[in-house]
């Protein structure tokens, strides 16, 4: 039984000056950048890149196209374990939380939590137990308990202290699409998340976070090279506003799609 109080939360501000937590995956994208001689002036284009996507989707009355920055933070949380009655944390979940400077009015908006997502467990996962089950089998399978664990983890976390007391709204996470998936067009059409896209069969990690109690959605927004999927819980497109939904998509995609 995992007690609600056993979480804890940590915040690193993404910036020119982020220096990546001794708990943060080595090969996470936002980590990768802050390495090496050229480490600020990537981090410092990377902020631009994430400012410029989203001005470029949050476009009325922003005839400049400047109106808008954003601020990231990288939100980790711990999961307190006690082994032989020595007090341990594990590094649990790692993801992103967004915040809107609206130049023009001088005000600070909310963004939205979740965006990229990071987990050991789910490495664990696909990295270590899937191969490990699926060694010297002629037709990949799956286990049936596969995703359980972590499944559990996540919602015990959105249940705790550490989480409701900090965010006001249920995370949104925002990935790519699978490659081994076909995804067909549909007529909806969204003004921000763009064309929505369908397909007949989910992805094994569309099923992992439906064991974390998520839904998707896929769409392709504006200027984007291919669809991407959106796990949630509620409605989507009701539950978030145009705003919050722009700084996923803009974060999202600047992560995704550079690496060191």
């Amino acid at each position: 039984m995992i007690k609600q109080s056993a979480f804890n939360i940590k915040r690193i501000r993404f910036d020119e000056h982020y220096h990546p937590s001794d708990n943060t995956r080595l090969t996470t994208n936002f980590a990768n950048l802050a390495r090496g001689e050229n480490r600020q002036e990537n981090l410092r284009n990377v902020i631009q890149m994430i400012d410029n996507r989203f001005n470029s989707l949050a476009h009325w009355d922003n005839l400049q196209g400047n109106r808008y920055s954003v601020e990231v933070e990288i939100i980790s949380f711990e999961l307190d374990i006690d082994i032989e009655n020595r007090r341990n944390s594990f590094p649990l979940i790692e993801i992103l939380n967004t915040s809107i400077i609206d130049k023009t009015y001088q005000k600070r908006i909310s963004g939205l939590v979740g965006n990229n997502f990071s987990s050991y467990v789910r490495d664990y996962d696909f990295s270590v137990l899937l191969p490990n089950y699926n060694k010297n089998k002629p037709d990949f399978n799956i286990p049936n308990n596969f995703g359980d664990l972590h499944g559990k983890l996540f919602k015990c976390l959105l249940q705790s202290p550490a989480y409701q007391m900090n965010f006001h709204k249920l995370p949104v996470i925002c990935l790519s699409v699978s490659t081994n998936k076909t995804y067909h067009r549909t007529d909806n059409q969204h003004p921000v998340l763009g064309v929505e896209y369908q397909q007949n069969e989910f992805s094994l990690t569309d099923q992992y976070f439906a064991k974390m109690g998520m839904k998707v959605r896929y769409f392709l927004p504006p200027d984007s090279v291919a669809p991407l999927a959106f796990y949630f819980f509620g409605d989507l497109l009701s539950d978030y506003s145009t705003l919050e939904l722009i700084s996923t998509i803009s974060t999202m995609e600047v992560f995704q799609n550079l690496s060191p």
